[in-house]
């Protein structure tokens, strides 16, 4: 009885959430936004949150699309990429030498703004959200202040850099949402999800759920056997959930309270995307990659919310999922030693 009443109350959540995501979409689209069947949903499920309402996307459903989204993007490999990746070295020493100048600049801010430093460093770390959060927590940290720097930095960035793309590559609405548009192939893919979700959680891959139909459908792809391809309306479908999963996250919190994390985000938000932006300009200067395609790869949002982005507007997904996947591997990696100097010198 009592888990038959916690699945309503969870449709009933799931239910608001798209139906708000689905007005905020419409909303979007008739006033011309890029990417406006993600972050319409996004933002009317970020207002509604913030208000009280009980909205929110179960996280099996969460990942079932995020597993699309990875299939989508292996789909995005091809055999001549072998010939770029050995450009890739450059960019990825760029990108790391990025992070940390970046994370260095969101942490002086926040320690402005009343972090502890444990707090203020895990919060502006740029990926592996729920290690840095543990992490920090296990430093003395504040994990809640942590979590809420985190997911606001992510849902910033995605807000953030569309239009910014939109206004300075001169896009009109209509030629980005024609990026998503693509004729449907090889839909059979999406029939391997259920057995590809589970293997990568068991692999204890980073991001299994992305990660594992990623390389699937990249050595499918790669050897020429087959490739997925939406078609536009499973595009958009696709947005619409991720971008209602990613606005409901700030159930609990008051208005004035998000409105002041907001703003301290914001700020350490911009700061680290100055930094990396001059990191991008070397990239676009000394590997010839885009302008945008190397912002986007080195923009410190989520490796899904960034991949999403990269799909979508058909931003090289490839380049930009590599890099966004390496930051986060190094993130792995490196926060442990940085946590325990931290806990030493705190313990001085």
């Amino acid at each position: 009885m009592e888990g038959s009443r916690v699945e309503r109350t969870i449709g009933k959540a799931l239910a608001r959430s798209l139906g708000i995501g689905a007005l905020g979409g419409v909303v979007f689209q008739l006033i011309g936004m890029p990417l406006a069947w993600m972050l319409g949903p996004l933002v009317a499920n970020l207002v509604v949150s913030a208000r009280g309402v009980d909205v929110g996307v179960p996280e099996p459903l969460r990942e079932v699309f995020l597993g699309v989204l990875g299939l989508v993007l292996g789909s995005q490999v091809t055999p001549q990429l072998a010939e770029r990746v050995l450009d890739w070295p450059l960019s990825a020493a760029l990108l790391l030498l990025g992070v940390a100048a970046s994370t260095a600049a969101a942490a002086a801010w926040y320690r402005r703004c009343g972090f502890d430093s444990v707090s203020a460093w895990f919060a502006s770390a740029p990926g592996a959200m729920t290690a840095m959060i543990l992490m920090g927590e296990t430093c003395g940290g504040d994990p809640r202040r942590i979590a809420v720097a985190q997911s606001l930095r992510v849902v910033l960035v995605v807000l953030l850099l569309p239009p910014l793309f939109w206004l300075f590559e001169g896009a009109s609405g209509a030629e980005v949402a024609a990026a998503v548009d693509r004729e449907p192939s090889s839909l059979w893919m999406l029939l391997a999800l259920p057995l590809l979700l589970p293997l990568g959680r068991r692999l204890r891959l980073p991001s299994p759920t992305l990660l594992t139909p990623l390389l699937f459908a990249g050595a499918l792809s790669g050897f020429g056997i087959a490739s997925l391809g939406l078609p536009d309306v499973g595009m958009n479908l696709m947005l619409w959930v991720l971008g209602c999963a990613i606005g409901s996250r700030f159930r609990g919190l008051s208005s004035a309270r998000l409105g002041r994390y907001l703003f301290e985000a914001f700020v350490a938000t911009l700061a680290a995307l100055a930094v990396l932006a001059g990191f991008a300009e070397l990239i676009h200067r000394w590997v010839g990659v885009p302008r945008d395609v190397a912002l986007l790869a080195l923009a410190p949002g989520g490796i899904g919310e960034m991949a999403i982005l990269a799909v979508a507007l058909d931003l090289d997904p490839v380049f930009v999922a590599f890099h966004h996947l390496l930051r986060m591997v190094a993130l792995m990696l490196f926060a442990p030693f940085w946590a325990r100097w931290l806990s030493v010198r705190l313990d001085q």
